[in-house]
């Protein structure tokens, strides 16, 4: 493996300072960010974005936090 490939990407959903909305979503795209779904009036956004990227979300100015998306298995039915 290339030691200087990108880690794996990650989904993460952002809630931002809903004032401040795009400035706050142009700033995270340039940190990494892929965005795939935005809720201005919530302030609310969803993407993707290389595992080793997520603290530097963390860091952009309006964000209020980054929480990475889980997949959860529900057992099947009896």
């Amino acid at each position: 493996m290339n030691k200087t490939s990108r880690s794996e990407p990650v989904g993460v959903i952002l809630a931002v300072d809903p004032d401040r909305f795009t400035e706050t979503v142009q700033a995270l795209q340039r940190a990494g960010l892929t965005v795939t779904r935005e809720q201005p009036a919530l302030g609310t956004l969803s993407g993707t974005v290389p595992q080793d990227q997520v603290a530097a979300l963390k860091a952009v100015d309006g964000v209020e936090s980054v929480d990475q998306e889980r997949t959860i298995q529900l057992p099947p039915p009896p």
